[in-house]
Parts: structure tokens; sequence; C-alpha cells
């Protein structure tokens, strides 16, 4: 039995300058050290990028991005008479966002950066690095792909534990 109350999830409120709540999760993710002023304008400039680079719009790139990256199966411990088993779950809607925007940010900064570095030195290297991975998220391709698919052969593979279900 539970002895805390429950969590309320937080209501984020949607960004001023596109009125989109899945941009402010974007930024908030993206920020480090409280620096929120810093990742928006990152955040704007790999906007204004995608535009240049892909010719579409920056916020429907960026939101074909995170349903792309998205996982729908995940695999969870469960411990079962002293063994634990890697059962594969459906991954909800809050939490299959939140993973593909943590993967999409993660895959940019390992990017190399010797890539653009003669490109726009107006504009920070981590907007370029974000601006090429959107895009290849959008088209099916990059690193933040390769791990959602990692993460469903998982929970291809433990199928045969999906009765541990709970």
């Amino acid at each position: 039995m539970a002895r805390a109350k429950r969590i309320r999830k937080k209501i984020v409120q949607p960004d001023p300058l596109y009125s989109n709540r899945l941009v402010t999760k974007f930024i908030n993710r993206l920020m480090k050290d409280g620096k929120k002023s810093v990742a928006s304008g990152v955040f704007y400039k790999t906007l204004s990028l995608v535009k240049e680079k892909s010719g579409q719009d920056g916020i429907e790139l960026m939101t074909q991005a995170v349903q792309t990256v998205g996982p729908r199966m995940e695999v969870r411990a469960r411990r079962v008479g002293g063994a634990s088993y890697q059962v594969p779950m459906e991954v909800r809607g809050d939490r299959r966002e939140a993973l593909a925007i943590r993967w999409i940010i993660q895959a940019a900064n390992k990017r190399n950066p010797k890539e653009f570095a003669k490109q726009n030195r107006k504009m920070p290297i981590m907007s370029h690095k974000l601006a090429s991975e959107l895009i290849d998220s959008a088209k099916g391709l990059g690193e933040a792909i390769k791990k959602r698919d990692s993460t469903h052969r998982m929970a291809e593979a433990n199928r045969a534990f999906a009765h541990f279900r709970w």
C-alpha cells in the first residue's frame, strides 16, 4: 500500500512565441544549470535553421520527429520469485514524448561539432547539431531512431515474459 500521496502531473505552460507545450518541454529538457534563456535561444535558432535547411516549418518537423522517435514498447524489470525478468510493456503517451525528446537531445549532443564548425558562427553549434538531428529523426534516420529500434528489439526479444505484466 502506498504511504505517500499520489504525485500530480505538472501542466507545462505553452511557450510565449509559438504557444506550444511541446516546445516548452523541449526547452526545459535542453536547459542546463537553470539557464532557460540560453536554452530557448538555442532552440529558436534551431527552428530557424530547420526551416532554412529543409524548407519545412520548424514546429511541424519537430512534432513529426518526436512522434517518429517515440517508442511504442519498452522493457521493465519485474521481480518474480527471486528472479528479475525484462517484461515488455506499452509506453503511455507522456512517457513516449519524454523519451523521444530526451533521445533526440542526447543524439544531438553526440554529434561531431567539427561538422558544423565552418557553418554560420553567429549561431551556437548546438543549434546546428539539434537541427540536423531533428531533420534526420523526422526522416526516420539518425541516432535517436537507432535507440528507438534497439528498444523495440529488446521488447520483441523478451515477448516470452509478457505474461508477467502487472
